[in-house]
């Protein structure tokens, strides 16, 4: 398993060692313990959730409030998607910073987006499949979200033209009136 560090030091990208010849593939998609010796502590994974999304849905930003907050083990199995993780934790020094990285079912990559961190992701192939692992439930009453397009943030999403959000998303506050975690 190859570790890639992004610009914000706690939001990793995971690159598994892939095994092919003719018939196909294998790769190692999880080992808790690799996984926690690489993050530096326990981690409990308790749902899996699965999306298909089409060309142009934006998925997001999203985030869920303690004593429910979820760290996200991210993977696209079928397409490509461009996903991002925006630190919301204010003792942070990269507060208000994101990090952006495309996911695909080709470069079989996983990120991980450890608790106190908003999520999102635009589908950028025709279709596109992902699961990932969290570490708590969701908490329809904790969760909470910042607008895609929040100037503050100024996340340049890949695709031009109108994305295709949910009504839920369309309606999220901009950044100086979200609840941060401590």
């Amino acid at each position: 398993m190859n570790v890639i560090q992004t610009t914000i030091p706690d939001v990793l990208i995971f690159e598994p060692k892939v095994f092919g010849d003719e018939r196909g593939f294998f790769l190692e998609s999880y080992n808790q313990k690799t996984f926690e010796k690489v993050v530096g502590r326990k981690v409990e994974f308790v749902q899996d959730n699965h999306s298909k999304s089409s060309k142009g849905v934006l998925r997001g930003l999203h985030y869920q409030l303690p004593p429910y907050s979820q760290g996200k083990l991210v993977q696209c199995v079928v397409g490509e998607i461009f996903d991002v993780a925006v630190d919301l934790r204010q003792t942070s020094p990269s507060f208000g910073r994101w990090v952006g990285v495309n996911l695909s079912a080709q470069n079989k990559r996983q990120i991980w987006i450890p608790e106190g961190f908003a999520h999102g992701f635009l589908v950028v192939s025709d279709v596109a499949e992902c699961f990932y692992k969290t570490t708590n439930y969701y908490a329809p009453e904790f969760e909470r979200g910042i607008r895609w397009d929040d100037p503050t943030l100024g996340i340049d999403w890949p695709l031009s033209g109108q994305f295709n959000l949910s009504e839920k998303d369309k309606a999220q506050p901009l950044w100086n009136n979200i609840h941060f975690f401590e």
